[in-house]
């Protein structure tokens, strides 16, 4: 093999390898330094603060001449990201457990239209606090649409139409919070939510 072919093979090699090692140290910050990941195991909606809770969303802009919130509940469990050898499995312990403290919603169209005040409601955070603990789930209710988003633009724009016009979106939720170590985590869930003005209950 010709000198010049030898640089170019180290050349690509040395890229590979770079892009590879790359590759993996994104791969570790996104997933932090907890040996635990936070899992949404089931995120669900129920409209007008209703305690009838599903896997989707219809949003009513305007109920009775009221606006009123959407609530959200999620299922968060833990997971080891090393769980050990068949047979000899690796023992969560009480540092693992994980204190959500925050979360962020925000809301997609999937035509690619989404520029918040005009498209799609905005985002917002809030506040929650719960503790998911090691080995075992928790639930947490939260606002999914809050009173705010009804108010302004676009949703406002969709009252009295007699639910002719819709918006239909994907909520993104995200939860944040720290381990018992003091290892920052994350889980990212998305959920249906379509905006109307739909018929008030008999």
């Amino acid at each position: 093999m010709a000198m010049t072919q030898v640089r170019r093979v180290i050349g690509v090699t040395v890229a590979l390898t770079a892009a590879l090692a790359g590759a993996s140290c994104g791969e570790v910050a996104r997933t932090g330094q907890s040996p635990v990941m936070l899992v949404i195991q089931q995120l669900q909606a129920a409209g007008g603060g209703g305690t009838t809770f599903a896997g989707f969303l219809l949003s009513d802009v305007l109920t009775e001449g009221s606006v009123t919130n959407d609530s959200g509940r999620a299922t968060l469990v833990l997971r080891l990201k090393n769980p050990g050898p068949p047979g000899t499995p690796t023992t969560p312990s009480t540092l693992n457990a994980v204190t959500i403290s925050r979360y962020r919603v925000r809301f997609e169209r999937t035509d690619g239209r989404n520029t918040p005040g005009v498209d799609v409601p905005y985002g917002f955070d809030g506040g929650v606090t719960v503790t998911v603990p090691e080995g075992g789930t928790a639930d947490v209710v939260f606002d999914l649409v809050r009173h705010q988003n009804k108010s302004e633009s676009p949703l406002i724009n969709l009252r009295s139409n007699g639910g002719q016009q819709l918006i239909s979106t994907i909520a993104v939720v995200t939860f944040y919070g720290r381990d018992l170590a003091g290892n920052e985590i994350e889980a990212t869930g998305n959920i249906q939510v379509n905006f109307g003005d739909f018929a008030d209950p008999a």
